[in-house]
């Protein structure tokens, strides 16, 4: 299983770290679109420990193997894809790149990643569909119509040419995001029909199952019990998420919770998990203790804000690069020879952050998070 050939160096090569693409995105954000990005709720306790769950796994390199046919590229929904990772629907894009997530899916296409458009971003999915015709693409919603509602969504996203369709089970109440609400700056507490949200059960998911052949995605899954139930109710893809620390606070990390997902799931369904994942070797970690594919969200939206389009190509770049070496330091040339055996827990370097995963990152402000 090999992707096609590296694409063509993206316009903004001049970025040669992932933290110089961060410090731009700061630079160019006012700071309540900068708090969108890296907060959280309330005390941002779980949006802490998606970072600390995975800061405090160490890698077991072995050594003196072959590394010489290094390829991170993995198979999902009947696509060959350069890298395990999955553009995170992110809401309001349109914060950070005029063209939104049609940006991002351009991006996504040209590099041949899967991309999750969500609900609440522009420019919604027949203009992504047309931005990025041959890109993976992914359709997730969250819920604010009845049955009714929902069929003529899912249908919208097979006619648009989606390969799977996601509903996001964690939003039955909207969080206290503390930042926003400090400042007044209030953004969508109040959206119209957000009730079905909180109705939302697994009667739901179990017409839908049975009404649409669509592959069918739940994300906000964070424990072994509601894997099994989604299992049993015929899903095809557990999406392990806390919303990126947005939704409960005071919960566990992503990473923290993967391990005993993997083992309830028990190979009967894919599994996704996002939550803190900044760098390469976060997305090996998770690939070795049992995911199938790794969400990015706030890194989206850091390339977008840094450059739109040539933005996210080149923070795809910089985390191929960083997949490679890391791989290559494990002592494999494949995903599928990534194991749990080659991660063991630890003890933490220094307190987790939305961008603790950037050490060597300064601001002119000192507002690193």
């Amino acid at each position: 299983m090999t992707a096609s050939p590296p694409p063509a160096p993206s316009a903004s090569s001049a970025f040669l770290t992932l933290h110089e693409l961060v410090k731009k995105a700061r630079q160019k954000l006012t700071l309540d679109d900068w708090d969108y990005i890296v907060g959280g709720t309330e005390t941002e306790t779980t949006l802490e420990r998606n970072r600390m769950a995975l800061d405090t796994i160490a890698f077991r390199p072995r050594v003196l193997r072959d590394v010489s046919q290094i390829d991170p590229a993995t198979q999902f929904l009947g696509r060959t894809l350069r890298l395990p990772l999955l553009m995170a629907p992110v809401g309001s894009l349109e914060l950070f790149a005029d063209e939104a997530a049609a940006a991002s899916a351009k991006a996504a296409q040209h590099y041949q990643i899967a991309h999750m458009l969500s609900s609440v971003c522009a420019p919604g999915m027949q203009a992504v569909a047309q931005a990025a015709p041959d890109a993976l693409r992914i359709f997730q919603l969250y819920v604010y119509g009845d049955a009714g509602w929902i069929d003529d969504m899912i249908s919208q996203a097979i006619e648009t040419g989606n390969q799977a369709f996601c509903l996001t089970v964690d939003m039955a109440l909207y969080s206290r995001r503390e930042r926003d609400i400090a400042k007044r700056n209030i953004r969508r507490s109040v959206v119209p029909g957000r009730e079905f949200l909180a109705r939302l059960s697994w009667k739901d998911i179990e017409r839908v199952r049975a009404k649409h052949a669509i592959p069918l995605i739940l994300k906000g899954i964070a424990t072994a019990e509601d894997a099994v139930m989604a299992v049993e109710h015929g899903i095809d893809m557990v999406y392990v998420s806390n919303h990126g620390g947005r939704q409960l606070d005071h919960g566990m990390g992503s990473m923290d919770v993967l391990p005993e997902i993997v083992q309830a799931v028990a190979g009967r369904a894919k599994i996704i998990v996002d939550g803190g994942f900044n760098r390469g070797s976060d997305i090996v970690k998770a690939i070795a203790l049992g995911a199938d594919m790794v969400g990015m969200g706030r890194m989206q939206c850091i390339g977008l804000a840094a450059d739109g389009t040539d933005g996210v190509v080149r923070m795809l770049e910089l985390l191929e690069q960083e997949v490679r070496i890391c791989m290559g330091l494990l002592g494999v040339n494949t995903l599928a020879e990534l194991n749990p055996s080659y991660v063991r827990s630890t003890y933490a370097t220094g307190r987790a952050h939305a961008l603790s995963a950037f050490p060597l990152l300064s601001l002119e402000d000192g507002a690193l998070y």
